[in-house]
């Protein structure tokens, strides 16, 4: 017999399956749950039922969202002939928290990545090739992670892309040293991109 009751137990079950959360994190939750009020509980259930009723892939950048095209590919101000390439929703919600960037984007949805078994048909980079054929794009910028995977990824993207259009800008995000970051501490592969990529001063 359980110390808890099997409906808290299952609760707990549920909980544990999720990522980073262990058996501890877990009972905390559950317990939380149990002491708030009803409302909390019933909200939380109602918005895990939305994500999985409401939430899909935009039929033209397959970030995820609640209408189809995503509120980014229909705003025409959006528009200007730049396309942000990413592994996914959450890298591309960390550019768009930064303000910085103005023009579409394109999720892939992972990298390559042989040794798991992951290809190009396992992205979507089919169906980046085929946005050239329907949109005016005059710049992709591959912003793929700093891991040997997404560095995979943006070689074999670059070359794919000036196959299609020899007249495509290609462009790669700056990689290097962080802001308040320390040399001594920089790994091989950082301090190379940072060198690589550096760029010219001015008084």
């Amino acid at each position: 017999m359980g110390i808890y009751p099997p409906s808290l137990t299952k609760l707990i079950e549920q909980f544990s399956r999720l990522p980073g959360i262990g058996q501890k994190s877990a009972i905390r939750m559950a317990l939380f749950v149990l002491k708030s009020n009803k409302g909390l509980a019933e909200g939380l259930a109602g918005s895990l039922i939305d994500v999985k009723e409401k939430i899909k892939f935009c039929s033209i950048c397959y970030n995820l969202t609640d209408d189809d095209p995503c509120p980014i590919c229909s705003n025409e101000n959006r528009a200007d002939g730049t396309i942000c390439v990413v592994e996914g929703p959450g890298d591309q919600l960390a550019l768009e928290e930064s303000g910085i960037f103005r023009g579409r984007y394109h999720v892939l949805h992972g990298t390559l990545s042989p040794l798991d078994g992951v290809g190009p048909e396992d992205l979507k980079i089919g169906e980046l090739l085929n946005r050239l054929d329907r949109e005016v794009i005059r710049e992709i910028i591959i912003a793929t992670n700093p891991t040997t995977e997404g560095e995979t990824t943006a070689s074999f993207l670059v070359k794919l892309l000036s196959e299609k259009n020899g007249d495509l800008k290609i462009t790669r995000i700056a990689l290097g040293v962080p802001m308040g970051g320390d040399l001594k501490y920089m790994d091989r592969m950082t301090l190379e991109h940072a060198l690589k990529s550096r760029m010219p001063m001015k008084p």
